[in-house]
């Protein structure tokens, strides 16, 4: 199994675009520019893959005031490895249903909590599990979670998860709500070439671009030569436009040789 985790207080990547691959899987990631003010990096993310069970597990953090939330979160969920992957490598019927459940049960630990309150600063948090032809995701905040398709561009479908503000884990805790606020939801992906993208809201927030709008982000990827091109691509141009926020990219292609659900007239 590939496995991958970092919190941009280790390496903040200011000033310096970065790309890491691992197959068909590219991280990007850039801490912003010093000449805009930047000089820190809150971001996060954990990568794990196991080709032999087909499934990559994917988390993005987007922290403020200080990057304390995304090493509580990264550390937590990275402790949960054994119990989180014996979950993936169950049935579909049963692994998006226990997935549910147990990821609010680890941010609903007692002990979570508590350390959440001690901590500087809120995350934002998106995971994303792909098993054989479905998605799954699980969104606090608003980090941001595309599908590209052909067949769903045709219908201007681009983004699956719904961006909401005023959503942390952390000191700030929608987990300590009288009814926790978070977003969930599954997807079946199309038959052919599918490209999932996963960010924070530092590409999509650049100054003098227009990646706020996922049709301009597909047409990167339909441009490029590869998606390691793409993403690089992507670094490059919010760097030329002087960005100050951190940009954390994963994204990752998956091919299906299913048919995918057609309507009974087609």
């Amino acid at each position: 199994m590939f496995k991958f985790s970092w919190v941009g207080s280790e390496t903040h990547f200011v000033d310096l675009p970065h790309i890491q691959q691992f197959k068909n899987l590219t991280i990007g990631r850039f801490g912003g520019n010093s000449s805009s003010g930047q000089y820190k990096n809150e971001d996060g993310c954990i990568v794990w893959m196991n080709e032999e069970q087909n499934w990559e597990f994917v988390m993005i953090l987007d922290a403020h005031n200080s990057a304390e939330s995304a090493e509580l979160v990264v550390e937590t969920i990275t402790k949960e490895e054994h119990s989180l992957t014996s979950i993936f490598n169950k049935p579909l019927s049963e692994a998006f249903q226990e997935l549910d459940y147990h990821i609010v049960h680890i941010f609903q630990d007692p002990l979570f909590l508590t350390r959440c309150r001690e901590v500087q600063g809120e995350t934002a948090c998106l995971i994303v599990l792909r098993k054989d032809k479905y998605i799954w995701w699980f969104s606090v905040g608003d980090c941001i979670l595309h599908l590209f398709h052909p067949e769903l561009a045709e219908m201007q479908q681009y983004q699956l998860n719904q961006r909401n503000f005023y959503e942390w884990i952390g000191n700030v805790n929608t987990f300590e709500l009288d009814a926790p606020c978070y977003s969930t939801g599954r997807r079946e992906l199309r038959k052919g070439m599918n490209q999932l993208f996963m960010t924070t809201d530092g590409l999509t927030e650049c100054p003098h671009t227009t990646f706020d709008n996922p049709k301009d982000i597909m047409k990167v990827f339909n441009h490029s030569q590869s998606p390691h091109d793409s993403v690089w691509q992507l670094l490059k141009e919010i760097e030329a436009k002087g960005v100050r926020d951190s940009t954390t990219i994963v994204s990752w292609t998956v091919d299906v040789d299913q048919n995918a659900t057609e309507p009974s007239n087609k």
